[in-house]
């Protein structure tokens, strides 16, 4: 990596998975590239366990593939997913996912975030258009016909043709470029743990829509799931700060003993949940991906690969710019780029909100939507086909 400047062709807010993706797609060109993040080079460099597991489609694979990133990561670390089921309170009916007839690939893979962190931090830290500056945060942004000036909260002041937030859905830099957003605080939380159970997953996944909760049980190696409940936000903590022996029996409890006897096998997490997606992708010398531009729910398990397109589908418009020496921030450019992405996430971004307003629901209206939803969905085999394609895709 580069010494110190104040000068760059990019600034990136926020190194997280598609900050650094981001950053990846851009490296092996010419364009100096800076990264400004609020956490320590060290934790950077070694990112801890967080319980999170992204579920990746194929697409998302190849990208990484394209990246270097997936051949990084140890294979011990990839999950695959060979089929989900969705259940509803204490029906025995599930609807059921699964790769088509004949196929030998599986639904996607299960994979850590961590470990998706260290593969893309591995691979910036070997190009020198890429400097870290790390230990600070943006906390002001002017913008001109020139292009941004980046003020850090240590006082140093960067210029840019283009500023890039990649900062979270609670995005910093979003608000100081003036973008609005719908930002929904759903006052619920997911408690995340790993856990090793006596009966087999077979590595299908579950989704159980419960009364007061969400469960997923995602199959990771034999005999090991990462359980993850969405309750109400003190219900979460109140789990969080129960000693490992309570928190088992109640864990046990809830999952009404579908994985048999649990033992911990992780440390446990909770994130609290927020959606959010931002009226604009771009302003004047400036546009969003991952988060900071469409923050989704995690019952579809596609907030990852939607921010792993919005970097690729920005990326490439940006190489082909400099490549045809034109701006990297021309408006245009950044308004094709935000129709593209806006096309590919809001029927998702939509569509998942509604399933998580009918499966919230505890009204009994609602609970009989759910059943007849389901019921639905499994005769209907084009709806179960095309979700399993789009995973596929």
């Amino acid at each position: 990596m580069t010494g110190c400047d104040d000068s760059f062709d990019i600034i990136v807010a926020g190194a997280g998975p598609v900050g650094l993706s981001f950053a990846a797609s851009l490296a092996k060109s010419d364009l100096k590239v800076a990264m400004v993040e609020p956490q320590a080079l060290e934790r950077l460099a070694n990112p801890p366990f967080d319980g999170r597991e992204i579920a990746l489609t194929y697409a998302s694979i190849r990208v990484l593939r394209e990246l270097g990133a997936w051949d990084a990561i140890p294979a011990c670390h990839k999950s695959p997913v060979q089929g989900a089921r969705v259940l509803n309170g204490s029906s025995p009916f599930a609807l059921c996912f699964d790769p088509p007839r004949g196929s030998a690939e599986p639904l996607g893979f299960l994979v850590p975030n961590w470990q998706i962190r260290d593969s893309l931090f591995k691979i910036i830290r070997l190009h020198d258009h890429v400097q870290l500056l790390c230990g600070h945060s943006v906390v002001g942004v002017t913008n001109s016909h020139k292009g941004a000036v980046v003020k850090l909260s240590d006082g140093r002041r960067l210029t840019a043709r283009l500023l890039v937030a990649a900062d979270s859905r609670l995005s910093r830099t979003r608000d100081l470029l003036g973008i609005a957003a719908d930002v929904n605080r759903l006052g619920s939380s997911i408690l995340i743990c790993r856990v090793r159970h006596e009966r087999a997953h077979h590595q299908v996944a579950i989704e159980w829509f419960d009364h007061h909760q969400t469960i997923a049980m995602l199959p990771l190696m034999e005999g090991v799931s990462s359980l993850l409940l969405t309750l109400r936000a003190s219900e979460a903590n109140r789990l969080l700060a129960l000693d490992d022996d309570l928190f088992l029996m109640e864990l046990t409890d809830r999952c009404r003993g579908r994985l048999g006897k649990m033992t911990l096998a992780s440390t446990r997490h909770t994130y609290p949940l927020v959606t959010t997606w931002a009226h604009k992708f771009w302003a004047s010398n400036a546009a969003l991906i991952g988060d900071a531009a469409v923050g989704m729910h995690p019952v579809t398990a596609h907030g990852f690969n939607i921010g792993l397109c919005s970097q690729k589908q920005l990326a490439r418009r940006i190489l082909t710019a400099r490549r045809d020496r034109r701006d990297i921030a021309d408006p245009d450019m950044l308004q094709r780029y935000e129709n593209c992405l806006r096309l590919s996430a809001a029927p998702l971004y939509y569509a998942t909100n509604l399933l998580v307003g009918l499966y919230s629901g505890e009204h009994a209206a609602a609970r009989l939507a759910r059943h007849v939803g389901l019921r639905l969905a499994q005769y209907f085999p084009f709806v179960r086909h095309g979700i399993s394609a789009m995973l596929r895709r």
